[in-house]
């Protein structure tokens, strides 16, 4: 698939194949697993809710909350968050 610009808020426009195609903000916040995490989450949700009006702000938060799954923010540090058993995820 062509790279595609990115539309008006930053994001990439259809689909972001490494994690310097993504955001500043999200970049400059994230650690670079995360950035993984965010950036697989945003394609396919992308990619899901084709057609939607709403299909990149949908695709933003669902991203969010993947890394949020994995990840807790303290501080100013986005640490791994372990599951019950002591497992990481």
């Amino acid at each position: 698939m062509r790279q595609v610009p990115a539309s008006r808020r930053g994001h990439c426009a259809i689909l972001c194949r490494t994690s310097i195609e993504l955001p500043l903000p999200v970049r400059s916040h994230l650690p670079p697993h995360t950035q993984d995490i965010y950036r697989e989450a945003f394609n396919h949700a992308h990619a899901a809710h084709a057609g939607d009006p709403r299909q990149e702000e949908t695709a933003r938060r669902i991203a969010w909350a993947a890394v949020k799954r994995s990840y807790a923010k303290i501080g100013d540090e986005w640490v791994r968050m372990r599951r019950p058993g002591g497992r990481e995820d």
